[in-house]
């Protein structure tokens, strides 16, 4: 049994917390609604976590927080920059874990993207993330956490995008607390087109995200048929394509004529044929949405190799002249291992699947799953 000593000591933990939660807290320590807008302020938008510091608190006020209350961020265990300006930090969220975080500077914008999850439950095959297993969920504070360090060292921050470790729709919960923080206009008030969830293909969050966060949404397609598109991306088993198209068009109805991203990464040999696009372009004929083609970025052991550059310009024009407006993602961070799909951190995995990966690797994998390239 806990000592009245010990739990005298325990404190009340505020970050992470959703302007309404602490309004909540707020209420059962006697304090009005107004004190809740004043402190949500200070931790997100000033950016002081320290109670002595908050200046328009009474000091009474401050005096409880202090012995009640704690305001503690997951601390950076490391930082990189890449050549280009990219830059990635390693935050460190207990038990080993590591997580990691980028931002992308670019003219006139700076996109920061973050993680959900330690390590991902799905194991989309192109992905280095996957290969790593999987711990844990992060909670909202790890979350926010991510965007609060970048904004406090400096980073010019225009877009976030939950694009980096884990399937963020697989840790709703969290993960929604955190863009309502995000969007908030006493927090980082960032406009609901300016954050983006990426996912494998969560369809029935994907019909909850559009009914409690209104922001942008990508999904990671890969392929325009069930047979490939399983292979690549497991979760197809589950949710079907035309399950997930219907999904997005669903979401898409909702949120205002915003088109869906589809996010197709070019593998050579595997998905990248003209005939895959002309498939693609007849797959998505009813789905309001735009493709984002992405450069395979390789990491040890992977069993692919990217697209020529010849063969995306083919498949982008193939795509574009079937009327869709089609970006091919510049790769970025490469030489910090920064760029998309390559995010590993460090996880100590649950599911044995880094062993899996280890003891039958690539060339397991090319005989249960042998693709032929497809021809026009």
């Amino acid at each position: 049994m806990e000592s009245l000593e010990t739990q005298e000591t325990i404190k009340t933990p505020l970050f992470g917390l959703t302007h309404a939660e602490l309004v909540a807290y707020c209420h059962t320590i006697g304090q009005k609604p107004f004190r809740a807008k004043q402190l949500f302020k200070w931790i997100y938008q000033k950016q002081v976590l320290n109670f002595d510091l908050m200046s328009d608190l009474s000091q009474d006020f401050r005096a409880h927080l202090k012995a009640t209350a704690s305001l503690t961020l997951p601390p950076i265990a490391q930082s990189k920059c890449a050549t280009d300006g990219t830059r990635k930090w390693l935050i460190q969220v207990g038990g080993g874990n590591l997580v990691e975080t980028v931002f992308i500077p670019e003219t006139k914008r700076g996109t920061l993207c973050i993680s959900s999850q330690v390590g991902c439950k799905l194991n989309c095959q192109f992905c280095s993330t996957g290969k790593q297993g999987f711990n844990r969920d992060l909670t909202t504070a790890e979350i926010i956490a991510q965007l609060w360090h970048a904004k406090a060292l400096g980073a010019t921050i225009t877009n976030v995008v939950m694009m980096g470790m884990g399937e963020p729709l697989l840790n709703f919960e969290a993960v929604s607390r955190a863009l309502t923080i995000m969007r908030d206009v006493d927090g980082f008030d960032l406009p609901k087109r300016r954050v983006t969830v990426s996912t494998a293909g969560m369809v029935p969050y994907i019909d909850r995200l559009s009914a409690e966060n209104d922001v942008a949404l990508a999904v990671s397609l890969h392929a325009p048929n069930d047979v490939l598109r399983s292979q690549l991306v497991p979760l197809n088993k589950k949710y079907p394509i035309a399950v997930l198209l219907a999904a997005c068009k669903r979401y898409a109805a909702r949120a205002n004529k915003t088109k869906i991203t589809m996010e197709y990464v070019m593998l050579k040999g595997v998905n990248d044929a003209p005939a895959h696009a002309k498939e693609l372009s007849r797959c998505l004929r009813d789905v309001p949405c735009k493709i984002n083609l992405i450069p395979f970025n390789p990491f040890p052991g992977a069993p692919f190799d990217r697209s020529t550059d010849a063969r995306i310009q083919e498949f982008r024009t193939i795509l574009m002249q079937a009327g869709y407006v089609v970006t091919v993602r510049k790769t970025r961070g490469d030489d910090i291992d920064a760029a998309c799909g390559q995010l590993v951190g460090n996880v100590l995995d649950r599911t044995r699947r880094q062993e899996r990966w280890r003891t039958q690797g690539v060339e397991k994998w090319q005989q249960d799953n042998g693709v032929v390239e497809k021809t026009a």
